[in-house]
């Protein structure tokens, strides 16, 4: 049994309450409210206020807080002037990266030192409205295509619907973008979570934790995960084909993306959610052989190994149906999760301690002299 946890697996670093994860039993809540009670009773901005101010708003919080929110979409022209400099083949969470992080150029409130919880809190509130903007003007820009003046009369999924097409949203996609923006806001200390909090700790500023929380989110480990679910689903071709590739992966340990998860061991609770709009988007579109498709190999995988799919594997379906380019999708995951990262490094401010794990040392045992440099091998 090794004397250590490779990964820090297991090993808890720090308090929150913000999100439970509960692996064993496939569940997740936020401040004790059941991810799936929410699905059905709220929108994403009462789930960011619910992880930004420890609870659920009334009707006049709400009213205010959307506002505040709406209030501070318009992005610095430098940052407007980069996205439309960027080069059009980059990936799209490179530009995400950079421009969150130009943003904190132009913020005199991005400070270093002592936090001021009553700024940072307002920058926390621009960063989740600010974060859609970018990731749509990039797009739009990329296209060659007139970026849209931001509004303050649509809800965040319909508005970044807006600004990436130019024509007001459907309900029915803004509701089924708007689910999925709750079920990506948090879960608990994950990779991108944890630079995030690493970040802060250090008493940097908040753009710099995003900075480095996209960056992390990034990795095809995170969240980069369902944007190869659909590449799966495009290389398998049609339905037929599917039973001989989960065949072929399993034989050569290859990874089926979108299945299994690091934490939950049974089906992941935002899953069958998604499972559901996926559903129901593909249909309404006459074209369901994606799902059909992803169910085969979801149940192959439940079958031959046990294994259940994430939240990834039905979001890459959902994202795909709702016309969003495919290296979108984990730009998307990371507007969503920009609610509870900003909301996590909130909460490491407020009882702050700098991470310092230790490494087990692996090198050689004993000192050896240095030799002159010409007689190293």
């Amino acid at each position: 049994m090794s004397d250590y946890a490779k990964g820090l697996e297991g090993v808890i670093a720090n308090e929150s309450a913000l999100s439970k994860v509960e692996g064993a039993d496939g569940r997740l809540s936020y401040l004790g409210y059941s991810i799936d009670d929410l699905v059905e009773n709220c929108t994403f901005e009462e789930v960011t206020f619910l992880l930004h101010r420890g609870k659920l708003p009334t009707q006049s919080e709400l009213d205010d807080f959307a506002k505040s929110l709406r209030a501070t979409r318009a992005i610095p022209q430098g940052v407007i002037d980069f996205l439309k400099a960027a080069p059009k083949d980059a990936n799209p969470m490179d530009v995400l990266r950079t421009g969150v992080s130009m943003l904190g150029l132009s913020d005199k409130r991005a400070k270093i030192g002592e936090p001021d919880q009553v700024a940072n809190r307002e920058v926390a509130l621009s960063l989740v409205a600010q974060t859609p903007v970018i990731v749509a003007y990039y797009h739009r820009a990329r296209q060659g295509l007139e970026l849209p003046p931001v509004r303050d009369d649509l809800s965040e999924a319909g508005h970044f619907l807006y600004l990436m097409t130019g024509e007001e949203p459907s309900t029915a996609a803004t509701k089924t973008l708007d689910i999925a923006y709750i079920l990506h806001a948090d879960h608990g200390m994950n990779a991108s979570t944890f630079s995030s909090r690493v970040t802060i700790a250090t008493l940097s500023d908040i753009y710099s934790a995003m900075t480095s929380a996209i960056g992390t989110l990034k990795g095809p480990l995170h969240g980069g995960a369902n944007e190869g679910v659909i590449k799966m689903l495009q290389e398998i071709g049609d339905l037929e084909s599917v039973d001989a590739y989960v065949e072929d992966c399993l034989a050569n340990k290859k990874k089926i993306m979108g299945i299994g998860h690091r934490v939950y061991k049974v089906l992941d609770p935002r899953a069958p959610h998604l499972q559901k709009m996926a559903i129901k988007l593909t249909e309404e579109l006459g074209e369901t052989k994606w799902i059909d498709m992803s169910e085969r190999i979801a149940s192959l995988m439940r079958e031959k190994k046990g294994l259940n799919a994430n939240v990834d594997f039905y979001s890459a379906t959902v994202y795909y149906s709702l016309d969003i380019p495919t290296d979108l999708f984990t730009p998307i995951f990371a507007i969503a999760r920009m609610a509870g990262w900003t909301a996590q490094v909130l909460e490491q401010l407020d009882d702050n301690r700098l991470y310092r794990p230790l490494t087990k040392y692996v090198g050689p045992a004993e000192l050896s002299p240095v030799p002159a440099i010409n007689d190293r091998q």
